[in-house]
């Protein structure tokens, strides 16, 4: 073979594998293309799964803008409060009274239920939704308003239930905790002295480090705080008094003691209405079975973050003894 005809052979050869290696680098973008679809749809699969575990009841329940559509018939609207009553919790003033004010807007409702499941927690954030109750119950008087309690009842839940029409509950259920407690932490006086720790606290003000737990308790102290948890704890008994009104056994002298007792005893009490739960009270009651609920959803990935920073925080102050928070109890 001469010269010029190697040359032409050897260039026609380095097209030839140019190309392969085109053809080559070409095929491999394209299947990173599809493995990289791939791995985006698994992942989208993946958050879309831990949004329904984190919430399951996307999956089975209607939200009431969905269910507008279907409500021609009358439904009845469902509000639910669960958990410890706080402005950092599910269970907070503002999310409780933004569901009952569209389920008592909606032209469709034929009466609404609050269903509760709450131990208590913040007296100032359940005198605001017990105090919306009120104004929404005399804004719109044909509408009746009960309360269902599932498992629990107690302490602000109640605060709150005492403004229902009428409270309905299991005959297992723990119901009143008419009382108030504020965790007075741990005294720490005696043994910063044996670790030979000076304490050192500044403020502008005679009282603004009463009951500090690194310093002794003073009986001004008490008092002070002492009258202040009387002070709620009769605001309490007031809002159940105003809402229960006759139907109280005024004769028992536990009835405002901070006891709890089984929805079976709470009837003879006073403190709720009758045995049933939302099925009964909506289908015998109301007499619109259709359940529409109206609670208001959260964003689930927002508020695991906030409340993280706020769980540490609140964490550390109760480990210190500087958590000084009141509840109804």
């Amino acid at each position: 073979m001469s010269e010029p005809e190697n040359q032409q052979h050897s260039e026609q050869w380095e097209r030839e594998l140019l190309s392969r290696l085109a053809f080559a680098t070409l095929n491999e973008q394209r299947r990173a293309r599809k493995w990289g679809v791939f791995f985006k749809v698994l992942l989208a699969i993946y958050l879309v799964a831990l949004l329904f575990l984190a919430n399951p009841n996307l999956m089975n329940v209607f939200t009431s803008e969905q269910n507008d559509l279907f409500s021609e018939e009358g439904h009845t609207a469902l509000v639910e409060l669960t958990g410890v009553i706080s402005t950092d919790m599910e269970a907070n003033a503002d999310t409780i009274i933004r569901g009952l004010r569209k389920a008592f807007k909606n032209e469709s409702t034929k009466g609404v239920i609050l269903r509760i499941n709450s131990p208590g927690g913040s007296p100032v954030q359940s005198g605001y939704i017990n105090d919306e109750i009120m104004r929404l119950r005399a804004k719109y008087p044909e509408m009746p308003f009960y309360v269902v309690i599932t498992d629990i009842c107690a302490s602000g839940g109640y605060y709150i239930a005492a403004a229902g029409q009428e409270i309905y509950a299991d005959k297992a259920s723990i119901v009143g905790s008419i009382g108030v407690i504020m965790s007075g932490g741990f005294g720490f006086v005696d043994a910063i002295e044996k670790l030979g720790i000076e304490r050192r606290v500044y403020a502008a003000g005679d009282n603004k480090a009463f009951l500090d737990p690194f310093s002794p308790e003073k009986t001004a102290d008490v008092q002070h705080i002492t009258n202040l948890l009387t002070n709620v704890h009769q605001q309490f008994i007031d809002v159940v008094k105003e809402g229960r009104g006759d139907r109280l056994n005024g004769e028992d002298e536990t009835l405002f003691s901070g006891l709890v007792w089984t929805g079976e005893q709470a009837v003879e009490l006073g403190l709720i209405d009758g045995l049933g739960n939302t099925s009964y009270v909506a289908r015998d009651i109301i007499k619109a079975e259709k359940i529409v609920d109206f609670t208001p959803k959260p964003d689930y990935f927002d508020r695991l973050a906030e409340q993280l920073g706020v769980s540490m925080a609140t964490r550390l102050s109760q480990q210190l003894g500087l958590d000084k928070s009141v509840e109804l109890q």
